[in-house]
């Protein structure tokens, strides 16, 4: 049994003395573990919009593919349809480019909500209602999106180089 410096002579053991009390904000237990349910509930929004964009990415990328085998098919298919090749590929085209507006909308989206997310952190934190000022940075999920939209930016220029020297 270990005993405290001031109570060994007293025979006193430590269980008879309260804990030493953890760093709390403003002193209320009730208010840190507030503040706690919010910045968990500030990941948890984080993860969200993080899904939101996932989701946004799995979509365009449906379009923009959709739109590639549109392509190839119909313009296989140019010797038994007449015409077939032109409209397949403006229907190609028109779904290439409606992935990259879904996608660049969802970027532009999710980055407008994390700058407000982050002010709302900064501002509960500045009133001392959250213990840390957490900033989130763009997740893998961001960067793989606009990974995304550079790749589908480029075959999309490839293709109006490509057919700038068909027409010309």
């Amino acid at each position: 049994m270990l005993r405290c410096s001031a109570c060994r002579s007293a025979a006193v053991d430590d269980r008879s003395h309260p804990p030493a009390a953890p760093d709390l904000i403003g002193g209320d237990a009730n208010l840190d573990l507030a503040s706690n349910r919010t910045a968990l509930s500030f990941d948890s929004t984080r993860m969200s919009a993080d899904n939101t964009l996932m989701a946004t990415v799995r979509t365009s990328l449906s379009l923009i593919s959709f739109g590639f085998t549109i392509y190839k098919v119909l313009g296989n298919a140019s010797s038994v349809l007449p015409r077939a090749s032109e409209s397949a590929r403006n229907i190609g085209m028109a779904m290439l480019i409606l992935g990259l507006v879904v996608l660049a909308t969802g970027i532009v989206s999710r980055a407008r909500f994390g700058r407000e997310l982050n002010r709302r952190c900064q501002r509960l934190f500045q009133a001392e209602l959250l213990a840390a000022d957490t900033k989130y940075s763009a997740a893998a999920t961001y960067l793989a999106a606009l990974a995304l939209l550079v790749i589908g930016l480029s075959a999309l220029a490839s293709i109006f180089v490509r057919l700038s020297r068909l027409d010309g």
